[in-house]
């Protein structure tokens, strides 16, 4: 039997927004997305891959804008090999589907074709695909077991599973009707019934079980910080005897976060700006940050303006509210410099008053007074 050479891909989301991001930001975070689409046909050509398969989260929705389909068809014409897309749960096959609407179907390249049941599509003498496209948000069963249950063990077509959704060995939900029998699927693969198991639903890289035949790909593009190891596709050579699975990475967007970032002292805030002045492609780099410590008001007045430049450099810089616990504890040394007189004056002392009270006035008072630091920083 011959072998099969392709790319497994998944999770595309595209029309994806995020609300941290300025509508700067989010316009180049849209076309990132469709540039790993281009980037993805250049691998294919340059690895002789005869097809690619998106498996499932085509589109973050089926209500995507009409302009992030024609980016998306229009990206997808460049690819020079047959490209198969699957429904997944972001995208089911349902009455609104994305996939039968006007602008898909009338600018739908012809090498383009989507996934809409399990009957096995013959890609050439020798291959077959077997999908298990989702067409509803919550299917009630576990669709690769279903799309493999009335299969024959083939001795002469390499056969590959196109589908989407969460393994039961990674899930949580246990209850969860839709679960993919890890069981099942390694019995599917053991009697011949298919030779590969390209997943898509899992943002991270991950093969899954023992058999190196199941994978999920992960997103081209990242999409959140706890993605492990996310941005790549695999190119897949698939045989009866032999499988061999190579991530190769297409992002150039990244999140990093940093839980806790510990604030006592002016050496910590210079640590912290030399670790935001060393990170490359700021302008694609989403950051969050944990801050925790107690440090004056001058130190206040520098971080913010610290932070403020660096979210003009940075795709986004977000501050993780559950995991920042900064306080400020203003001191003499904060006001000596300040040149303030009558009611300027009253107003900074009523200010301190307040922040060393407590409560929930407490932190607005030291905002102002922070924002009083570094306006008279400015004066100076």
């Amino acid at each position: 039997m011959a072998m099969v050479r392709f790319i497994h891909t998944s999770d595309w989301q595209l029309g994806i927004t995020r609300n941290y991001l300025t509508q700067e930001a989010q316009a180049r975070f849209a076309q990132a997305r469709l540039d790993a689409v281009r980037a993805i046909g250049r691998i294919a050509e340059d690895e002789r891959c005869e097809f690619v398969v998106v498996c499932g989260d085509v589109f973050e929705t089926n209500h995507v804008e009409r302009q992030t389909v024609n980016r998306a068809l229009d990206a997808l014409a460049t690819v020079p090999v047959p490209v198969y897309l699957l429904p997944g749960n972001h995208d089911p096959l349902e009455a609104a589907t994305v996939f039968r609407s006007p602008t898909f179907a009338e600018r739908r390249p012809p090498h383009v074709h989507v996934i809409e049941d399990s009957r096995p599509i013959a890609v050439r003498p020798g291959v077959e695909l077997v999908g298990a496209p989702w067409t509803s948000k919550r299917p009630l069963r576990d669709l690769v077991a279903a799309a493999c249950a009335d299969l024959e063990p083939t001795a002469d077509t390499i056969r590959i599973a196109v589908a989407h959704g969460a393994v039961d060995i990674l899930s949580p939900d246990r209850e969860n009707p839709a679960l993919i029998e890890l069981e099942a699927a390694e019995a599917a693969l053991a009697a011949g019934k298919i030779h590969y198991l390209a997943l898509g639903d899992r943002h991270s890289l991950t093969r899954v079980g023992t058999t190196d035949r199941i994978w999920y790909a992960g997103t081209p593009e990242p999409t959140d910080y706890v993605e492990d190891n996310p941005g790549h596709v695999l190119i897949v050579e698939a045989g009866p005897d032999t499988i061999s699975v190579t991530p190769r990475r297409v992002s150039t967007w990244r999140y990093l976060l940093r839980e806790r970032v510990d604030l006592n002292a002016e050496t910590d805030l210079d640590a912290l700006e030399n670790w935001m002045e060393a990170i490359e492609a700021k302008d694609r780099t989403i950051v969050k940050l944990g801050l925790v410590g107690t440090i004056p008001l001058r130190l206040k007045a520098r971080l913010d303006r610290s932070l403020d430049e660096a979210r003009d450099l940075f795709a986004a810089i977000e501050l993780w509210r559950r995991a920042t616990d900064l306080t400020v504890l203003p001191d003499d040394e904060d006001f000596s410099s300040m040149d303030v007189s009558g009611f300027a004056a009253r107003a900074v002392e009523h200010l301190r008053q307040r922040a060393a009270e407590g409560g929930d006035g407490a932190i607005t008072a030291r905002d102002a007074l922070a924002l009083l630091v570094r306006l008279a920083e400015r004066a100076a």
